[in-house]
């Protein structure tokens, strides 16, 4: 059975410093899923932290609601600051790697 998820993560933009800026992402709208909506990492941690479910992946060519899905996307926290990381692994910064980064 799939996992239930309300999003998934398809394109990342760092910023300079390595903290994610935005991030391109379809949203589940009940059956169907939206066009690719553009998520500020502020958002995105907030949308995770209330229980909304992110993962990274990959729309499939020509099926609009199904994704070749990866790992889900969490917040950790590490010394008082949020970071967000692909699976349960600790990070010193954000790291959404195997996202393609635009």
């Amino acid at each position: 059975m799939a996992p239930k998820f309300d999003g998934v993560v398809v394109a990342v933009h760092y910023k300079p410093d390595g903290q994610v800026d935005w991030v391109r992402t379809f949203l589940r709208r009940g059956a169907v899923f939206s066009d690719y909506i553009m998520l500020d990492r502020q958002t995105l941690i907030e949308h995770i932290n209330s229980g909304k479910k992110y993962f990274t992946g990959q729309r499939l060519k020509y099926y609009g609601a199904k994704f070749d899905l990866g790992e889900p996307v969490n917040v950790v926290k590490n010394d008082g600051k949020e970071f967000l990381v692909v699976g349960g692994r600790q990070a010193e910064q954000d790291d959404l790697a195997p996202v393609g980064v635009i």
